[in-house]
C-alpha cells in the first residue's frame, strides 16, 4: 500500500501566499494518490494552529514546528559549517527526529519534498520514489540581489549564498527521481545549470482557482475614492514586491498622475514592512496591510500592476488577477513563464515611462481593457486549471489517480 510523506516548508494552510498556495494544491493533488504523512514547518504558533485545525484530519499523520533559528545565527551557523544559509534558516531537529521516527516504521513508499529548504530532510539510502519541487532556481535569485547590490558591503553574503545553494540545489537534483520547477523558463535554467536533462528536470506549473477568483461573484465594495485605481498584491515584506512598489511608487505613479492627476495606488498584502507603510506619504498611495480577501481588491481595480524587477517562476499574483478578469500591466520579468500573449491577455513594459503608458492606456480605454481582462480570464479556463496542472504527479510518482 502506498503512502507518501510530504515534506513542505511552509503548512500549506492557510493558501494565502504564494508557495503555500502551489504546496496546498500538491497535498491536494497527493491526497488523491495515496495517504499522505505531512511533515512541516510553521513561522510562528498561529501560523502552526491554522494549519494544524484544517490539516489534521486530512492527513495520515501531521508533524508541524515552529523554525526557531534567527538570521544572525542561521548566518553564523552557514559561515561556520559552510553551508547555504537558507538550509539553516529551514533547519529544525524536532522535525528532523519526527520525519526519522516515521520513516523507520517502513511505511513510507514516495516522499516529495517541496521548496530546496526541505531537502536536507530526505533520508539516505531511501529506495522508494523521490520527487523535488524547487518551485524556483533560488540560486539565480541571490546570484541576482548580488548583482543589484554590488556596491553594497554585504554583497559577498549574497554571492556565498547564490554559489553555495547552486552545489546543493546541483547535488540534491542528480539523487532524486525528479525535480520540479514552476515554470518551463525555470526549469530550463536548471538544466543549463546542473547539466541534467528533461528526463531529471521537469516543469509543473501553478494552477488557479478559477471558480473562486471568478468576477461574477459579489464582493463588498473598496477602495471607495475618485480617481482610477491601480492595485498591487503580494507579500509585503518580500524583497521583490518591496522593490517593485517603490519603483512604482516612486517613479511610474508620477508620470501617470500627469495624465490622471487623481489617480490611486493600492499596495494590498500582508506585513508590509516600514519601508512599505512609508509610501503612504505620496499622493494618492494606500497600503492595506492584511485583508482577509484579497478579491474584492481587485474586482476594484481599473489595472492591476506587477512592475516586478525581479521575480522567478509564476506568479500568482498575475494569475489571480487574470482571472478575475483584470487588466494587468507587468515586467517583462513578471510576465515571464505564464503563457499568455502581450497585447491580448496584458500589457508588458520593462522602464519607467512604458510601464506608466501602459497604465494609462488601461485607464484611457475602459472597454478595452475590459476586453483585455476577458481575453485574460478565457486564458486561464483554458489553460490554467489546478487538476490539469498537477496532473504529471501521478506518472512520475509510479501511481494512478
Amino acid at each position: 500500500m502506498a503512502e507518501i510523506l510530504f515534506l513542505v516548508h511552509r503548512a500549506p494552510w492557510p493558501p494565502d501566499r504564494g508557495d503555500r498556495i502551489r504546496s496546498w494544491h500538491m497535498f491536494e493533488a497527493l491526497a488523491k494518490l495515496a495517504p499522505v504523512h505531512v511533515a512541516a514547518l510553521a513561522d510562528n504558533a498561529a501560523d502552526a494552529a491554522l494549519a494544524r485545525d484544517k490539516m489534521a484530519s486530512l492527513c495520515k499523520s501531521l508533524a508541524i514546528e515552529v523554525r526557531d533559528v534567527s538570521r544572525p545565527v542561521a548566518l553564523a551557523q552557514a559561515l561556520l559549517h559552510g553551508e547555504p544559509v537558507s538550509n539553516r534558516l529551514f533547519r529544525n531537529l524536532a522535525l528532523a527526529h519526527q520525519i526519522d521516527d516515521l520513516l523507520a516504521e517502513g511505511r513510507i513508499s514516495h516522499i516529495v519534498a517541496f521548496s530546496g529548504q526541505m531537502a536536507e530532510y530526505l533520508p539516505a539510502g531511501f529506495t522508494g520514489r523521490v520527487i523535488m519541487d524547487f518551485v524556483d532556481v533560488d540560486s539565480a535569485k541571490f546570484a541576482t540581489y548580488a548583482e543589484q547590490d554590488g556596491r553594497q558591503p554585504l554583497n559577498w553574503l549574497h554571492r556565498r549564498e547564490a554559489k553555495k545553494l547552486a552545489a546543493f540545489e546541483s547535488d540534491i537534483a542528480r539523487g532524486v527521481d525528479a525535480s520540479l520547477f514552476v515554470s518551463e523558463a525555470e526549469a530550463a535554467l536548471f538544466r543549463s545549470r546542473s547539466g541534467l536533462g528533461s528526463d531529471k528536470v521537469r516543469a509543473v506549473e501553478n494552477g488557479i482557482d478559477t471558480a473562486k477568483f471568478d468576477p461574477a461573484l459579489a464582493f463588498d465594495p473598496v477602495a471607495a475614492g475618485e480617481g482610477p485605481l491601480a492595485v498591487f498584491t503580494g507579500q509585503m515584506d518580500y524583497r521583490p514586491n518591496i522593490d517593485a512598489v517603490r519603483w512604482f511608487t516612486e517613479d511610474i505613479l508620477p508620470l501617470v498622475r500627469r495624465r490622471h492627476p487623481a489617480a490611486r495606488f493600492a499596495i494590498v498584502g500582508r506585513a508590509p514592512t516600514d519601508e512599505v507603510r512609508a509610501l503612504e506619504k505620496h499622493a494618492g498611495v494606500r497600503v492595506t496591510g492584511e485583508v482577509p480577501d484579497v478579491r474584492p481588491w481587485l474586482a476594484a481595480a481599473d489595472a492591476v500592476v506587477a512592475p516586478l524587477l525581479l521575480a522567478r517562476g509564476v506568479q500568482n499574483k498575475l494569475l489571480e488577477a487574470m482571472a478575475m478578469a483584470r487588466p494587468v500591466a507587468a515586467s517583462a520579468a513578471a510576465a515571464t513563464g505564464i503563457d499568455a500573449v502581450a497585447g491580448e491577455h496584458l500589457l508588458v513594459a520593462d522602464d519607467a515611462q512604458a510601464m506608466a503608458a501602459a497604465v494609462c492606456t488601461l485607464f484611457d480605454d475602459r472597454n478595452a481593457a475590459a476586453a483585455m481582462g476577458a481575453a485574460a480570464r478565457a486564458r486561464m479556463i483554458e489553460r490554467y486549471g489546478w487538476d490539469a496542472r498537477l496532473a504529471p504527479l501521478g506518472q512520475l510518482l509510479g501511481l494512478a489517480a
